[in-house]
């Protein structure tokens, strides 16, 4: 697999959005976000999406340069129309909105709808964090097509609904959470097709209801929820709640229309740490917490204890020297893109 540099990879992603029809700063905020999540370890929401991404511009499932509508506020609330826009954009723009009212109010929530794909869910919630906040997104996908089955089923009826919070502190990393509800997001069995390799046992059933290390039976299939065959209870419970805030909170509802056009409905929420104690004693003693859990003696066979968000950090410390591993068949897509737009020189994929 090809190894490039972050730079290099944003200026690609880019250069291709651009070539797409996307104007010239939405497609840098996509291809910023995309790399952002390939830096952090999160390959299936990096530049493998690009492809994914123009393809659906040239359908009309996302509209660049889209208006951003504030259908309805208050002091603390905004609700959202992104009216198809790159979810990315959409999605930050709103974050900072949110971040600007829990500045003045304490705190502040936003719901938004008709937006595309937003990406690595933890960038919203981390503004938040560097504006001295405890930030939160849950993101589900609307009323388009359903990848996982809730506990005790066979059949596709919810999304795959990733929560994220982060919150301020003195690490040198940041201290966040962020996952899907389900055993594993969509994109992991898409990166483990394009790579032509085996998934775990316990994240996919197929047609049949049987478990499968086969990336390609999801086709037909359904991905688990989170805890797998004995307690995806606790993610189906995740699941569902992520449906009520971001599918019928925003009024996008649940189940799947026709159309199979991506939606991600998202719920934001900024609480300021300045509102409860003084925000320096919370940023120090955070950090106290994650090296206390950090020397806790490891298990036997593991190599330690991290504290949330520090796999991410060390990735992203490790690529932005080394480069970044990209799959073949995801290296192939984007010269195919690039050649077909008359870029590959200038891009360096002659």
């Amino acid at each position: 697999m090809p190894k490039v540099q972050a730079e290099r990879l944003r200026e690609i992603g880019q250069a291709l959005l651009v070539a797409a029809g996307v104007p010239e700063e939405e497609a840098a905020t996509v291809a910023r976000h995309c790399v952002n999540a390939n830096l952090a370890g999160h390959d299936s929401h990096g530049v493998i999406m690009i492809p994914n991404y123009i393809e659906r511009v040239k359908v009309g499932h996302i509209l660049p340069g889209a208006p951003f509508t504030i259908v309805r506020e208050s002091p603390t609330t905004t609700v959202v129309d992104g009216n198809w826009g790159f979810g990315y954009v959409v999605n930050e723009r709103a974050m900072r909105l949110t971040i600007e009212k829990a500045a003045a109010q304490d705190i502040a929530a936003t719901t938004v709808f008709r937006q595309g794909h937003v990406g690595r869910l933890a960038s919203y919630p981390l503004m938040a964090a560097e504006a001295g906040m405890i930030g939160m997104a849950w993101a589900d996908s609307g009323r388009s097509p359903k990848s996982v089955a809730p506990f005790g089923g066979r059949e596709a009826r919810l999304g795959t609904n990733p929560w994220a919070i982060a919150v301020p502190s003195d690490l040198e990393g940041p201290f966040c959470m962020d996952f899907a509800t389900s055993a594993v997001a969509m994109g992991k069995v898409k990166l483990a097709e394009a790579r032509g390799q085996e998934i775990p046992r316990g994240w996919v059933v197929d047609g049949e209801g049987e478990l499968t290390t086969d990336p390609k039976k999801l086709a037909g299939g359904a991905l688990l929820p989170l805890g797998g065959p004995g307690e995806g209870y606790k993610g189906t419970a995740l699941a569902a709640m992520g449906e009520v805030f971001c599918g019928i909170l925003t009024g996008l509802g649940f189940g799947v229309e026709p159309s199979g056009r991506h939606n991600d409905g998202c719920f934001l929420l900024a609480i300021k740490v300045e509102a409860f104690r003084p925000l320096a004693a919370f940023r120090r003693e955070v950090a106290e917490f994650a090296r206390y859990l950090k020397a806790t003696p490891p298990a036997r066979g593991s190599q330690g204890v991290l504290y949330p968000g520090e796999v991410e950090h060390l990735a992203a410390r490790s690529r932005a020297v080394e480069g970044i591993e990209i799959e073949e068949a995801t290296w192939a897509k984007l010269r195919g893109l690039a050649e077909a737009s008359g870029l590959a020189d200038r891009l360096g994929f002659a």
